[in-house]
């Protein structure tokens, strides 16, 4: 099939990118490099630099009549949302309808999105939280990808567009940017490794549900089978702190730091975790690869690329 991927030169995407080359499809990349980083981007996709908010997007699906767009581009830090809404809006929300548009227009078979599992229910009333959870977003951020969620609802009902949205959990494993304000597992190697101090928002008691990246690459690889479709918890359903985090990384890398705490971050969520069942119900899935094992992969890229 011919694929375009959005945000494959990032974190998430550009591992995608590289199953979707692997299983014998045509890949092509469109990411602005404002954080995908060119040397995460296969060689064998076609690569083009542009914004996902650059009208020219409509010229470059039109010409290549893609089967799938799989759209990872995004701004994607809760934090610069909560300052800058609008910014957060316009790549967001616009970027996706301009993509969404021109697969209209295109007749593209299927989009499939990635949603935030971590944001879009806000605090949780249960746990682990399956799709019928109440959708509560308290950030701009999350309110952005809610709003692709009904937008492809629109599109599949008037377009018939089928779609696949992935609520994601916390994904970490390699290529994740250590130099940003979210991703604690890759701030947290990429300090230890060095020798700096690592610092703990708050207590540290905040729990997430954190997934390595190879297995939603596994969900983004089954997404493109004809009979997935809707709405599905990308996660473990299972919650971990941050202490947990830091001394488990603590232990694989052997460092020499304290557990060290600061001031908690405002606007951050409590608890979250996510139930699979639904998507391992229709297609079979579930994680495969367990918190450790996940650091340990994730520590062995650091050592041989950041440090």
């Amino acid at each position: 099939m011919k694929i375009l991927v959005t945000g494959g030169a990032g974190f998430i995407a550009s591992h995608i990118v590289d199953a979707y080359i692997q299983a014998g499809h045509s890949v092509t990349v469109v990411d602005n490099l404002s954080t995908g980083r060119k040397e995460n981007i296969n060689p064998k996709a076609e690569f083009i630099e542009m914004d996902i908010t650059d009208p020219k997007i409509d010229e470059i699906i039109s010409d290549a009549k893609f089967d799938i767009i799989n759209h990872h581009a995004a701004q994607m830090n809760v934090r610069v949302s909560v300052e800058d809404p609008i910014f957060d809006a316009h790549t967001n929300i616009i970027g996706g309808l301009r993509l969404y548009e021109s697969a209209a227009k295109n007749k593209v078979k299927k989009i499939i999105f990635a949603s935030s599992g971590g944001t879009v229910y806000g605090e949780l009333n249960y746990f682990p939280a399956d799709e019928n959870h109440p959708l509560n977003p308290i950030s701009p951020y999350g309110i952005s990808k809610l709003t692709n969620e009904y937008y492809l609802k629109y599109y599949k009902e008037i377009h018939n567009i089928d779609f696949v949205a992935l609520r994601y959990s916390n994904v970490y494993g390699p290529r994740q940017n250590p130099f940003g304000e979210a991703g604690v597992v890759a701030i947290f190697t990429n300090k230890m490794l060095n020798g700096e101090q690592p610092v703990i928002n708050g207590d540290g008691t905040a729990t997430r549900d954190y997934i390595y990246v190879g297995d939603v690459v596994e969900a983004n690889l089954i997404a493109l089978g004809e009979n997935v479709s809707g709405i599905f918890n990308i996660g473990t359903g299972i919650e971990r702190d941050v202490n947990t985090v830091f001394w488990t990384l603590k232990n694989i890398i052997g460092a020499d730091v304290q557990e060290f705490h600061g001031p908690p971050k405002p606007g951050e969520l409590q608890r979250n975790s996510l139930s699979y069942k639904k998507f391992h119900q229709l297609t079979g899935w579930k994680p495969k690869v367990s918190f450790e094992e996940g650091l340990r992969l994730t520590v062995e890229f650091f050592r041989k690329n950041f440090h």
